[in-house]
């Protein structure tokens, strides 16, 4: 009677212990694909901080070569 009774909880058991292995694994996908998504986001942010500046630095040299056009109306 025992050999019986045993059986069911093993197979809860091992139900359990397949649900709580693909939930781990599920949770690890989910923080891989959080950390691409971060680290992807933080590139993006840089380099559209170094395209603004390069813009600016672009724009502030193209000022001052231009010739002055003091009173020429």
């Amino acid at each position: 009677m025992t050999a019986t009774s045993k059986r069911p909880r093993d197979q809860a058991e091992s139900i359990f212990s397949k649900t709580r292995t693909q939930s781990m694994s599920l949770d690890r996908i989910n923080s891989e694909r959080d950390a691409v998504s971060q680290a992807r986001e933080a590139k993006t942010a840089r380099l559209r901080e170094l395209r603004l500046e390069k813009e600016a630095d672009d724009m502030a040299a193209a000022l001052a070569a231009s010739p002055k056009r003091a009173g020429k109306r």
